[in-house]
């Protein structure tokens, strides 16, 4: 690999979330320290068929893993800590620092994975200091969508580096406080570079604060006579602590369905941020002994997840719960982009089944956002007065639009750097450059294995879902060069044969044709070379007939019975 960092550059790039919503890791590294911030998922788009989850390309930290400091955590979001799992099987990372709530998630995450190294969690409180060779790493307390969201203040010696991780500006919060204070004092101090949130940059204004949403819900409830389920994030321990407040408020029990949101209520319980009295949370099988305006149904599926509680609801297959007359639904969340399909296939269940349903609107402000809008990007640019910015963890767009909103308020037009997954930008004492790039790229996950799933196979699986699967089994006399049996046809989701079978038996013909023209030029028969032959042979003849493109998939059988 190409040196592009020199020992003495204050560098900064990312792995993972340039670009992109999802996948975060950036790495800033000085001196020969490394030091990881974050360690997140990507969520697959729907084309990407059969992954689980995306994840970044650990190589330049496997080729530099002596270097490693730790990884450190800036909430407990999974764009932020799901990766840690996978990272772990391949390198080797002496301590993870993370505060708060993000501990016992990661802490469960681990007892998840089987044969996972061991590694020190270290937690830091809002106070802490740590120091490293020529680096000091303190903290600042921000809000965010979930409780225990920290920036990273690294003092090194061409000056402060200030990451923001995922924030919002919120003057009356349901959880602890942002430290204003610092940001403030910071910017009295001297910024060098701020990298900051660009997932709301497009979005103008300010984001509506958590406490308006919390009084939004108890008034909905207020006026809902029946059974109400809410279907929210599950990290959103905040949103679940308003719901639980506001089923109390009204004389409600509230059981909870869906793993990730039991676990949610689980780790929230022990670190305080969930709190109720007791008898409040009941089990499923405690539903018949209350009436319907006594129960709140809290569960996972807010985005229309087909697995997920409300959506097994809807359909009809989740084994303790089903509709009544008079449910309501209440979508305490915003369709993340790409799922509003399958929100809108859940809520079009729910009508069906005779439900009301209740989404965010400007009449019901049932959710707000984790993140800045535009006018808390340029209060945090008003305090902490940067040299240098680099807007992260968004799509181009956002990144662009963020960058724009900090050159108006101040940044030089050249000091602003729009960065990808591997770019790397550097300081050092004669200034700020673009070094180069370091290996960077996306690793799919299918199951627990890690990078099973080659891009291929994913192209593979497209032209399946697409076009389906034509396959001939063919039986070859290797000695005479001729095909005693007929070749058998296998078709899945490519044609109908009973309504095709014209087609079909062209197709096979034609197959026969070129195997036996093939066969009488050659002395000693090659399988592999008839087989790909006849594969490309088959696809344009298919393609020319149907204007598709199945796989074409020959399994030639000699009458030895070897396979091939």
């Amino acid at each position: 690999m190409e040196k592009v960092i020199n020992k003495k550059d204050l560098a900064f790039f990312a792995l993972g979330g340039l670009g992109e919503v999802g996948k975060n890791m950036y790495i800033l590294q000085y001196a020969n320290q490394i030091f990881i911030i974050d360690a997140g998922i990507l969520f697959p788009d729907e084309h990407l068929l059969g992954v689980d989850y995306v994840i970044q390309d650990f190589e330049y930290l496997i080729q530099n893993q002596e270097k490693i400091v730790g990884l450190f955590i800036t909430h407990g979001h999974e764009d932020h800590i799901g990766g840690i799992p996978f990272l772990l099987k391949k390198v080797k990372i002496p301590k993870i620092y993370a505060a708060g709530v993000a501990v016992d998630l990661i802490q469960n995450k681990l007892i998840e994975y089987k044969d996972l190294p061991q590694v020190q969690i270290v937690e830091f409180k809002s106070h802490f200091t740590y120091t490293f060779k020529e680096i000091e790493l303190s903290f600042i307390r921000l809000n965010h969508s979930i409780p225990d969201s920290f920036a990273f203040v690294f003092k090194t010696p061409y000056g402060t580096f200030v990451h923001t991780g995922d924030f919002k500006i919120d003057f009356t919060p349901v959880g602890p406080a942002a430290e204003y204070e610092k940001l403030a004092k910071l910017g009295s101090e001297g910024v060098l570079c701020l990298s900051a949130d660009s997932t709301n940059a497009l979005v103008p204004g300010f984001t509506e604060s958590e406490r308006k949403i919390g009084n939004s819900i108890k008034d909905l409830f207020s006026h809902i006579k029946g059974r109400i389920i809410v279907a929210t994030f599950a990290s959103n321990i905040y949103r679940v602590q308003q719901i639980i407040e506001a089923s109390i408020l009204y004389n409600r029990k509230v059981v909870v369905f869906g793993r990730s949101m039991e676990k949610t209520i689980e780790i929230g319980q022990q670190v305080g941020y969930i709190k109720s009295p007791k008898g409040t949370i009941i089990e499923a099988e405690e539903i018949p002994n209350y009436k319907p305006e006594e129960i709140t149904l809290l569960c996972t599926g807010s985005q229309g997840e087909p697995l997920a509680a409300l959506s097994r609801i809807a359909s009809g297959t989740h084994r303790q719960i089903k509709l009544i007359p008079g449910d309501t639904i209440i979508f305490s969340s915003s369709p993340i982009p790409g799922n509003q399909e399958g929100v809108n296939k859940t809520i079009n269940l729910l009508f069906k089944a005779g439900a009301d349903v209740i989404t965010h609107s400007p009449l019901t402000d049932t959710h707000t956002s984790g993140h800045a809008s535009q006018g808390e990007l340029k209060l945090l640019q008003a305090l902490l007065k940067p040299k240098y910015f680099l807007p992260i963890h968004g799509e181009y767009r956002m990144q662009r639009v963020h960058a724009d909103l900090a050159i108006e308020c101040g940044v030089k037009k050249e000091n602003a750097f729009i960065l990808e997954n591997g770019d790397v930008f550097c300081i050092n004492e004669r200034g700020a450059r673009m070094a180069g790039r370091v290996h960077s790229g996306d690793v799919y996950i299918d199951g627990t294995l890690i990078g099973d799933i080659s891009s291929s196979i994913i192209k593979e699986r497209k032209v399946l879902s697409e076009d389906g699967l034509f396959s001939l089994i063919i039986t070859i006399d290797t000695e005479n060069k001729t095909i005693p049996i007929e070749p058998q046809v296998v078709s899945r989701g490519f044609i109908y044969m009973k309504d095709s079978e014209a087609l079909t038996k062209h197709f096979v013909a034609s197959a026969k044709n070129y195997l036996l023209t093939e066969l009488a030029k050659v002395k000693l028969v090659n399988l592999n070379n008839l087989k790909y032959g006849l594969t490309d042979y088959l696809s344009k003849l298919i393609y020319d007939e149907t204007d598709r493109k199945p796989m074409v998939l020959p399994i030639f059988m000699s009458i030895n019975n070897k396979l091939n």
